[in-house]
């Protein structure tokens, strides 16, 4: 080759390309070499396999045009930094956009071997180079130097026009009236969004019963008050409102920006920002589709073995199916023990597949559940397992009559941790089974469930020593029959517990129809022996007094008369 050409590969003296400077090839060969890097458009296109080699950079840049991409480097020349290079670049691609005297389909490439050559030529007819292509760079992209420098003039020629074309009065004032109908558009929507919310709390608030009853068809009424379900609708529409209006607004702004040349990059971030969110929750959502499936199965095995469970114990408890040593009234509360197991059991399974499970956020939640279980474990394991031990141990069961503590009532609960009586006034008393565990109970409604014999009551008073005790102990019976609550059953007896210094103790022993009734039915007795006694002539009372043997009337109780006589 001619060394003129060998030189000055443009063909030029007039000075240097503005984006590589090919006169210098003569005096710096391997920036000749390496003078201008593949610069690729970054545009839609089929995917091409990159090409590696020495100098080619693994992280390219790219040589932007108005903050849009048109060019990739990934060589620079000579011992230039990519950054200080696309800098440069950026400012000369920028004047020959702006240049009206550069036409774009006056970009051609001119061959020049080794190197390809990408630059303008003038009205004249001059050609000035601005991008050589030798064939190592074209390598890095797997291209020849003439394929490269042609991508190359179609990428120039296609920014080039499209800058100007953007930044033309037309496209201001076609810019500016899109605008103004856009913003037209959105205040409009705004107006019939105002009026859809307003309706929509008019009709909320117009059809609450009407929603109590379809609720009332699944069997919701019941969980939800009339007030609450209308605040709950209006938040539930406030909080659609203005999310709504959020996302228009926001999706406003990129769209108004991006009819402007200045602002036309802002409105690409904020598009790309949402597409971006928009992406990464869409690809969540579908690579946790599989877990979700699996969490599915295992909540629906799970689902489906504690309904089997409760059909087992169900069974036990209806007497279908018996278990020696299992009694019927335990079927309930270990049906509910197995429920527990179970759940803990499938979510424990399904706890992997959850998705963000391993996160930090998770990790901090099972730190905080671990604490509070620590702190309050002592007492709520003391109860749990007294509950328990009252369960198996059969001492009561939900609707006995029991004494615990000293307070008398109905079973009404009997939870793991608590145990709940209903007093005679009606008073609901909560007792914590690690107090249950600890007293001494007594059942009124153990007897006549377990062993068909009827719970006794027993009442004491005291009569003199001038009362035969024959007609104390008749009067006594007389009375403990007259009572209704007092059941036929068993007979009543009484019982002579004491010879005290003034008054003998009588014990009286009756047997009561409806423990349910105990309290009522006590009442009843004392009363009846009230009458009794009254209506024989004899006191009910305990005398103190001194007795001196002075010639006074003895207290002993004239001798009964001999049979027959």
């Amino acid at each position: 080759m001619r060394p003129s050409r060998r030189g000055d590969p443009t063909g030029q003296s007039g000075g240097p390309p503005a984006i590589a400077s090919v006169p210098s090839l003569r005096l710096f060969p391997v920036r000749a070499t390496s003078l201008l890097v593949a610069l690729l458009l970054v545009l839609p296109r089929p995917a091409q396999a990159l090409a590696s080699g020495p100098g080619c950079a693994a992280q390219p840049g790219v040589i932007r045009l108005d903050g849009r991409p048109v060019l990739e480097v990934r060589q620079a020349p000579g011992a230039q930094t990519i950054d200080d290079y696309i800098k440069r670049a950026q400012a000369r691609v920028l004047q020959l956009a702006e240049d009206p005297t550069v036409a774009p389909n006056r970009i051609v490439v001119r061959s020049d071997p080794p190197y390809a050559l990408v630059g303008h030529e003038g009205k004249d007819g001059r050609f000035k180079a601005e991008i050589a292509v030798d064939p190592r760079g074209a390598s890095c992209f797997g291209l020849s130097e003439q394929q490269l420098a042609e991508r190359y003039r179609n990428q120039l020629q296609q920014a080039i026009s499209t800058f100007r074309r953007r930044h033309s009065l037309t496209a201001w004032l076609q810019g500016t009236a899109l605008a103004a109908l856009v913003l037209g558009i959105y205040l409009l929507w705004l107006r019939l969004q105002g009026r859809i919310n307003r309706a929509l709390q008019r009709q909320i608030n117009e059809r609450q019963p009407n929603l109590l009853r379809h609720l009332s068809r699944f069997r919701f009424a019941g969980l939800v008050e009339a007030e609450q379900l209308r605040s709950g609708l209006q938040g539930l529409r406030q909080i659609v409102h203005w999310s709504l209006v959020g996302l228009i607004s926001y999706l406003l702004v990129p769209l108004l920006l991006g009819l402007f040349p200045p602002t036309q990059m802002i409105a690409e971030g904020l598009r790309g920002q949402f597409r971006g969110l928009l992406g990464s929750f869409l690809g969540g959502v579908v690579q946790a589709i599989p877990n979700l499936l699996s969490i599915g199965v295992i909540l629906t095995i799970t689902v489906l073995v504690i309904r089997a469970s409760n059909a087992w114990f169900k069974a036990l408890e209806c007497g279908r199916v018996s278990i020696p040593g299992f009694f019927p009234e335990w079927a309930q509360p270990t049906a509910r023990l197995a429920a527990i197991v179970l759940s803990l059991a499938g979510l424990a399974a399904a706890f992997p597949y959850i998705p963000g499970s391993g996160s930090k956020v998770f990790q901090g939640a099972g730190l905080l559940v671990g604490v509070l279980a620590a702190l309050g474990s002592s007492a709520i394991a003391t109860n749990i397992i007294s509950g328990l031990m009252l369960i198996y141990t059969r001492a009561f069961r939900v609707g006995d009559r029991v004494e615990i503590n000293g307070v008398i009532g109905v079973v009404q609960e009997r939870a793991l941790l608590v145990t709940r009586l209903k007093t005679p006034r009606n008073e609901l008393v909560s007792i914590p089974n690690a107090t249950v565990i600890g007293a001494s109970v007594v059942n009124f409604s153990f007897s006549r469930r377990e062993i068909q014999q009827p719970v006794a009551l027993a009442t004491t008073i005291t009569i003199g020593y001038d009362a035969p005790w024959r007609q104390v102990h008749a009067l006594m019976l007389s009375a403990a029959r007259s009572v209704a609550g007092i059941t036929d059953e068993v007979e009543p007896f009484v019982l002579q517990t004491s010879l005290n210094d003034f008054h003998i103790s009588y014990e009286l022993n009756a047997f009561v129809r409806d423990p349910a009734a105990y309290r009522e039915t006590l009442s009843a007795v004392l009363a009846a022996l009230q009458d009794e006694f009254a209506a024989a002539g004899v006191e009910i009372l305990s005398p103190g007094y001194h007795a001196i043997r002075n010639g006074n009337r003895s207290t002993l109780p004239p001798p009964l008369a001999a049979e027959g006589s």
